[in-house]
Formats: C-alpha cells, sequence, structure tokens
C-alpha cells in the first residue's frame, strides 16, 4: 500500500475573488477546486506549484507562504491526498482566451467572490477561509470525504 498522493495548491485572490478552475475533463463534475495539482519527487513545494499554474491556467505565479493543508479521501476508491495551500501573486494579469491545459484536464476557470462560494461546489469545504480569512493563519482541514 501507497501513502496519500500530495498535491500543491495556489491561493490567488484578486478583487476580493479567488480563481478556481474545474479540474473534470468534458465536464464530468461540476466541482470547483484552486488550480495546482500533485507534486514531483525531488522538485520543491514551490516550484511544482509554479509548474502546475502554468500547465492549468497559462499563468505564472510568485508563491508566497503556506496558508492551510487539507485531507481529501474517496472511501470507494481509496484515493487520499493532502493538499497544500500557498498564497500566491500573478506575475500577469489574466489567462489567455486561447489557452488550453496540455493533458485537458482543466478546461474552465473563474474568479469567485466569497459570496459565490456558497452557491458553487467545491472543495475543500474551508476554501471560504482559505481564501478570505485573516492573514497570518494557517489552517488544517481534516479528514474530507471527496465525492463527484
Amino acid at each position: 500500500m501507497t501513502g496519500p498522493r500530495l498535491a500543491v495548491r495556489a491561493v490567488i485572490v484578486r478583487d476580493d475573488r479567488v480563481l478556481l478552475v474545474n479540474a473534470y475533463p468534458d465536464g464530468e463534475s461540476d466541482m470547483w477546486c484552486l488550480p495546482g495539482g500533485g507534486v514531483e519527487r525531488h522538485t520543491s513545494l514551490p516550484d511544482n506549484l509554479r509548474r502546475e499554474m502554468y500547465e492549468e491556467t497559462g499563468l505564472t505565479v510568485t508563491v508566497g507562504a503556506p496558508l492551510a493543508l487539507n485531507e481529501f479521501h474517496a472511501p470507494e476508491t481509496g484515493f487520499h491526498q493532502v493538499d497544500v495551500y500557498f498564497r500566491c501573486t500573478l506575475e500577469e494579469t489574466r489567462i489567455a482566451p486561447d489557452w488550453h491545459d496540455p493533458d485537458g484536464v482543466v478546461t474552465r476557470h473563474v474568479w469567485a467572490s466569497r459570496e459565490d462560494l456558497a452557491t458553487l461546489h467545491h472543495k475543500p469545504d474551508s476554501l471560504a477561509d482559505i481564501a478570505f480569512g485573516p492573514p497570518g493563519r494557517v489552517l488544517y482541514d481534516p479528514l474530507e470525504i471527496l465525492t463527484k
């Protein structure tokens, strides 16, 4: 048995909105999450996050301090993932309209306000607190069940 998968996520807030992606090809799910993904061995977490951000959005970012840790699991498949969330700032201001994820995983993105999050299916459950909570704290969101 292997351990949990490790992933990194970018928390980018601009004009009181947080950048979210839909990481399910072909509209398989309506779930939104922060951009990022799996960590490659022998590469730092910030370097992994910069790579994932570019793959998923075409954006380059400066990676700041960690904001949260979250665990997910899907009991029916045995999937278990630990996400590390970092505050990031954009080095450019917008996603090119013709940009596509080369892996075809991220198909949509949205800038969501705290109020928007109340109407969107998203993970982690603590996303609003992570993105819009007071600065200087690190949150731990315990094991959440992951469903599509």
